[in-house]
């Protein structure tokens, strides 16, 4: 459940993927995903500028190259879907997915100090996603830095999925 402390209605209670078409992801990546979703809804912030209050079940989506939000708010009423272009997100996902699968090839075999030079790098573009996303989101939602993080992760999980489309 959301943080006890904080206002609920302005939460994602619940995540969902679009698992339709996943063959088979890797140890490391379902990991990312499962820890993503779990801090997402331990504690986040998520607040749509026009629509009902939350908390919300957040379902997420990449169809024809755009990332689909579908929100579903406890009042009821038809689920709100938000859809923005992944086109701005090519480079820096590119970039992030490369990076993690070096780093998770440096946690095997090198040192610890040359795996934080790695994981500088894996946390700048997380952050360049992350702020990207809040970036694309802003006319809809207000979220804070941690959940764009970690939907970013997300959206990564999604296009391990999309690359094999």
């Amino acid at each position: 459940m959301a943080d006890s402390g904080a206002d609920n209605r302005f939460q994602i209670a619940s995540i969902s993927l679009d698992e339709r078409l996943v063959l088979r992801r890797t140890p490391e990546i379902e990991q990312e995903r499962a820890v993503a979703i779990f801090d997402l809804v331990e504690n986040n912030r998520f607040r749509l500028l026009e629509g009902p209050s939350g908390p919300y079940a957040l379902h997420l989506a990449v169809v024809e190259r755009r990332l689909n939000l579908q929100i579903a708010a406890p009042d009821r009423s038809p689920p709100l879907e938000i859809t923005v272009s992944l086109g701005g997100f090519r480079r820096i996902v590119k970039d992030y997915l490369v990076v993690c699968d070096s780093y998770y090839e440096a946690i095997k075999r090198l040192s610890p100090s040359q795996i934080e030079a790695i994981d500088i790098g894996r946390r700048a573009l997380h952050d360049e996603g992350a702020d990207k996303l809040q970036q694309v989101l802003a006319a809809h939602v207000e979220l804070d830095h941690d959940t764009a993080r970690r939907l970013f992760t997300l959206l990564c999980v999604l296009h391990f999925r999309a690359r094999s489309e």
